[in-house]
């Protein structure tokens, strides 16, 4: 099953693609969508729609995932991030690639098995998962792969546990 996860944000969005076979995960792909910089916000949402989008026709994910609970510093930035989590869904949902969501907890433990890990711990996990050289960085696209994981996991635990 090929996974899209992505970690939305206005300014840096990241994107993670796995392949999950069996017990095990292989990186496809992975890095971030930076909009200009200084542009106004619908022209960085677009931006962000539209490199995701380019992203989904590359790989044909079975599954796009998402954190369903994001932080934010204040009012504004939530919005902000709300928009740009927006059209990053539409962005699957355009494509009737199926739309999944976990919380930021669930995916740390399900990466780290602390739900509290700190980024750099998810980022070595990830790193690990997927058997890289190197971290993957920054942050953003290795959240987005942490993501991918946790759905990966989270699809086998279902299938090993459904009724015959």
């Amino acid at each position: 099953m090929t996974i899209l996860g992505v970690d939305c944000g206005s300014r840096v969005t990241g994107y993670g693609v796995i392949e999950a076979r069996d017990s095990s995960c292989r990186l496809v792909d992975y890095g971030v969508v930076r909009p200009p910089g200084g542009a106004p916000l619908a022209a960085r949402l677009l931006f962000i729609h539209d490199a995701l989008r380019d992203v989904i026709r590359n790989y044909a994910p079975e599954a796009a995932v998402f954190e369903s609970i994001f932080h934010a510093a204040n009012a504004q930035s939530a919005l902000k991030l709300g928009h740009a989590r927006g059209v990053s869904v539409l962005a699957a949902a355009e494509a009737a690639v199926p739309v999944f969501e976990y919380t930021a907890l669930q995916v740390k433990s399900a990466v780290t098995g602390y739900g509290r890990a700190e980024k750099a711990q998810v980022q070595r996990m990830v790193q690990s998962i997927l058997e890289l050289a190197e971290a993957p960085a920054p942050f953003d696209a290795s959240d987005a792969l942490a993501v991918a994981i946790c759905h990966a996991q989270s699809r086998r635990y279902a299938e090993a546990t459904a009724a015959p």
